[in-house]
This record gives C-alpha cells, sequence and structure tokens, in this order.
C-alpha cells in the first residue's frame, strides 16, 4: 500500500502541470527548483510533497503512453 496524499497537493500538482507542462519533469530535485523559480508556494514542507506529486503524475503518464 503506498502513502495516500491530501486533495490540495493533488490539485495543486495537476494545476501547475496543467499550466507549465513544458517545466517539470521525472526528476524531483528539477520540480523542486522550478516550484522555487515559480515562487507560487512559500511552505517549503508543501513544495516538496507537490514536486514528489508531480514526478508520480509524469510516470503514471509516460506508462499509459
Amino acid at each position: 500500500m503506498g502513502r495516500i496524499r491530501q486533495g490540495h497537493v493533488k490539485r495543486a500538482a495537476r494545476m501547475l502541470l496543467e499550466a507549465y507542462p513544458d517545466k517539470f519533469s521525472t526528476d524531483y530535485e528539477q520540480n523542486q527548483h522550478v516550484l522555487d523559480e515559480l515562487a507560487i508556494i512559500e511552505s517549503k514542507p508543501l513544495k516538496n510533497r507537490i514536486a514528489g506529486y508531480i514526478v508520480t503524475l509524469l510516470k503514471q503518464k509516460t506508462k499509459e503512453v
């Protein structure tokens, strides 16, 4: 069983992927830096959760194709 993420983390990650699809990748560290550059979210733990969920979403997307 995996960890369940909160709804606001999922919503934010999907919205960011929709708005900036070319900026994110499956690299967690790079996603952290992109979120720092965008400066939308100030909370470091929340940024880390969103960056991790973006990685998960992108990996799921590549498996589907």
